[in-house]
């Protein structure tokens, strides 16, 4: 196994900011790499860990799985408890959007039960933010109206829809 360097604590800044960048390139996997090497001298570093969440869900499209069960284990370590609720609804928005671009049978009910899961946790940011945050609000308003002009996003018609979602936690 090749051993890993060792990032220096005053290459921090710079280093998000290349992750970030990455990011938008829409290369997550090296976005996902740099945040590791922060996490690696700086644990807990609250900055790296959301952008290693978001470049997580960036990649939900690829590899749903692993990269979303990862992404709730990131946003347990947040210490904010309205960065929890967030950027949990962010992984709730973003999974709900992977199943709406995958199509098929279902993937509305799926997508919307998702989405669902997602306006509870940014109605639980909501309450924590102050006036001048209102970036739950935004979010809150855009799934809504994804839910809301979308014919085939809709409940299931199913007696349980929730065997569609994996086990959800609520953030506290």
């Amino acid at each position: 196994m090749i051993e890993l360097k060792t990032l220096s604590r005053e290459s921090i800044p710079s280093a998000l900011e290349k992750a970030h960048r990455y990011r938008l390139l829409n290369e997550p996997h090296e976005a996902e790499s740099i945040c590791l090497d922060i996490l690696e001298v700086a644990p807990g570093h609250q900055e790296a860990l959301i952008t290693l969440l978001l470049a997580l869900t960036d990649n939900f499209s690829n590899e749903l799985s692993p990269s979303y069960q990862r992404a709730l284990e990131v946003a347990k370590l947040l210490s904010n408890l309205h960065c929890k609720a967030y950027y949990t609804g962010i992984i709730y928005e973003r999974r709900a959007k992977a199943h709406l671009r995958q199509g098929g049978p279902g993937s509305g009910n799926v997508a919307h039960a998702w989405f669902t899961k997602a306006l509870e946790a940014f109605d639980q940011a909501m309450q924590t933010c102050g006036p001048d945050n209102q970036d739950a609000v935004l979010r809150w308003n855009s799934c809504a109206r994804i839910i809301n002009t979308h014919p085939g996003v809709k409940p299931n018609d199913a007696p349980d829809p929730e065997m569609f979602l994996d086990s959800f936690e609520t953030p506290h």
